[in-house]
């Protein structure tokens, strides 16, 4: 019989997170930026990070924070997650991953932590290696200065709000969130198209680890849309990540969003999984 068990990482448990992390680096940028910085302690990573273990060997993991992400998780792992987190009560604001550990945690949880506010069950991921042989990058794209942040916090809310459907500002008059903008415009990883005082385009390096970087936060001012921005702008900052971040590039995008597809995929970025997220 396999013995099996689940437990709340230690700081001490951080190789064997990070072996398992790190063997899926695409999949895994968001979660292994944060605990390569922040390490396994839940205050300083945010949250607390379970581990699944099969005869005693460290299998499977899922990040429990402000998102619950499955991670390695195979069909067993994802059961004994599921009946954490039911235990532990919901105390994050999405449920995300690859689409598969996904949609098997929230089947389990959903007739206790339902009805969501959205599900998207199928959010293609889309990675490349190299910079767009069809598309020039806009060369007014440019990286955000500290003293900036002011000029792009609105770009940033618009983005959220029309992406997410609530305003970032809501609970705590959006001091988080604009922490965390201020958090990549420092790093360098925040790039913007700037036209007569307004944001026309932007997009962040969000996740960042040496073998892998993901881009978000894409948006283009309503009256600019249709005008090939989002293909220019996104091969500019798929330029700087190739060139300072990361030898592969990702995002995942929804599936319905099928002009922002196609622009990707004219920049040179290629489907290879799927993403699903489960909001509340």
């Amino acid at each position: 019989m396999t013995q099996t068990t689940t437990r709340v990482l230690e700081p001490s448990d951080l190789g064997a997170a990070l072996a398992i992390l790190e063997s899926e680096p695409v999949a895994n940028a968001f979660v292994t930026s944060r605990v390569q910085i922040a390490g396994l302690d839940p205050w300083r990573l945010g949250g607390e990070m379970w581990g699944w273990y099969a005869d005693g060997r460290l299998r499977s993991l899922c990040y429990s924070g402000a998102n619950l992400v499955p991670i390695c998780a195979t069909p067993e792992a994802v059961r004994a997650f599921a009946d954490r987190a039911r235990r532990a009560g919901r105390r994050c604001s999405s449920i995300v991953g690859p689409a598969e550990p996904t949609a098997q945690l929230w089947r389990l949880l959903e007739s206790g932590w339902g009805p969501a506010r959205e599900v998207r069950a199928n959010q293609p991921l889309m990675v490349t290696e190299s910079p767009s042989a069809e598309v020039t990058p806009d060369p007014l794209v440019r990286r955000i200065r500290k003293d900036e942040i002011e000029l792009l916090m609105p770009a940033c809310v618009a983005m959220f709000t029309e992406e997410v459907g609530i305003s970032p500002l809501a609970g705590d008059g959006g001091l988080l969130y604009q922490a965390r903008v201020a958090e990549l415009v420092g790093a360098g990883r925040s790039f913007a198209r700037v036209e007569d005082g307004k944001v026309v385009f932007k997009a962040e390096i969000g996740a960042a680890t040496s073998q892998a970087c993901q881009i978000q936060g894409v948006w283009v001012a309503p009256e600019y849309r249709g005008r090939g921005l989002s293909e220019t702008g996104m091969a500019a900052v798929l330029r700087h990540a190739l060139a300072d971040v990361a030898p592969v590039v990702s995002l995942y995008v929804n599936d319905y969003n099928t002009p922002a597809r196609k622009a990707y995929t004219r920049v040179g970025f290629r489907e290879v999984g799927a993403f699903m997220s489960v909001l509340f």
